[in-house]
């Protein structure tokens, strides 16, 4: 789908939310009387009329208190739909479809693009996306159980592979030194860095031709595969690390700076800024860890709920953490920790504590695809 690129530094507000106003309607308005009585009346009928004032009296203090009761009904329904309905803006939860503790809310944001103002977005036809993470995209890079290219055969899409395995989410050092830059030029942040500034291809030919035994053994390929991309053309970018941050202990966030990109969520905070302003038109979907067991001192594989690493907290924490930043800057949120690969179901679909069997990468690819076209029927 090929898209036309026309940023527009104003903030756009996307909600726009009216204020209620609540009728309080008054209690006194109400006739009151005593059963099988008739309320008085101050004005004298003619006598003609006695006997259908008298019907009349027994019905109108009736009818009128159903009336008063019906609208009351009316304004709490309109008032509850109202706020659920705000409430639950982007959220979409069909815990039908996939297997899990269906007890458990699941986190799911899913949300079309929302472009800003003056951002023209043209439809070619192909929809191109742009893959990020680690090792679910990039276990069996060539292969037709690849999780990539199962979503480029469910969808037909053209899908580019920049993940690269053994890179995490957090960075470990600030900024992209040469004495460090092998340890952190693949995370999400300074491969984003790369196609958005295009200003560190000089470190990046250092790295390659200095430090090539050290690498990733996917890095050079992901690097040259996002070079070569144009992303005037590009529709998605998704991003999804598995829980490897977390068994090594990285920060998980910092509230008063949320793009630290030595921090789990920061770094994807950074990464996202940088795509929304020099690429507003292309949709962002955010896909969270699947679950991954943690490993204690015997070696034998617990629950992440009951493990915490270098002072971090717990793997559903950091999926948590990773939702609200992630509804913060209004991107699509895909729930794998609860909603497709759980503590319940992980030893059906995981080959270890975290990585992913084949099985288990068809389930989270079918959870991309249904994020991915759920507003298709709609348009």
């Amino acid at each position: 789908m090929k898209q036309t690129n026309n940023p527009d530094n104003t903030k756009h507000n996307t909600r726009n939310i009216p204020d209620l106003d609540i009728i309080d309607l008054d209690k006194d308005s109400f006739e009151t009387w005593n059963e099988g009585a008739v309320p008085d009346r101050k004005e004298e009928a003619p006598d003609c009329e006695e006997e259908d004032e008298e019907e009349s009296g027994k019905q109108r203090p009736q009818l009128s208190f159903l009336i008063h009761i019906g609208f009351a009904a009316i304004l709490v329904l309109i008032v509850f739909l109202a706020v659920n309905r705000i409430r639950n803006f982007g959220n979409v939860q069909n815990l039908s479809d996939y297997e899990g503790n269906k007890d458990l809310e699941v986190l799911d944001h899913i949300l079309p693009l929302i472009p800003k103002d003056g951002v023209e977005v043209v439809d070619d036809g192909q929809t191109t996306i742009v893959a990020f993470g680690n090792s679910p995209f990039a276990d069996d890079r060539d292969s037709e159980n690849n999780l990539l290219n199962m979503i480029e055969e469910m969808t037909g899409a053209t899908v580019y592979n920049c993940s690269v395995g053994d890179s995490f989410l957090a960075a470990e050092n600030p900024t992209l030194a040469i004495e460090t830059a092998h340890k952190d030029a693949f995370n999400f942040y300074w491969l984003t860095t790369a196609f958005c500034l295009r200003n560190n291809d000089y470190l990046y030919e250092w790295i390659f031709d200095e430090l090539e035994g050290q690498l990733p053994a996917d890095g050079l390929e992901s690097y040259e595969t996002l070079m070569n991309i144009d992303f005037n053309t590009v529709d998605v970018i998704v991003l999804m690390y598995d829980g490897s941050d977390y068994l090594a202990g990285h920060g998980m966030y910092r509230d008063e700076n949320d793009t630290d990109i030595q921090t789990f969520t920061g770094n994807m905070c950074a990464g996202i800024d940088l795509i929304q302003e020099f690429y507003p038109h292309i949709r962002i979907i955010v896909m969270s860890p699947t679950y991954a067991f943690a490993i204690n001192d015997e070696g034998e594989y617990v629950s992440s709920d009951q493990v915490r690493y270098n002072d971090q907290d717990v793997l559903s924490t950091y999926v948590i953490k990773q939702f609200g930043y992630s509804y913060d800057r209004e991107v699509t949120f895909i729930d794998n920790i609860y909603g497709t690969i759980t503590e319940d179901n992980a030893k059906e679909y995981l080959t270890d504590n975290i990585h992913l069997n084949v099985e288990g990468r068809r389930k989270v690819a079918e959870r991309f695809v249904y994020a991915l076209t759920y507003y298709d029927e709609a348009e």
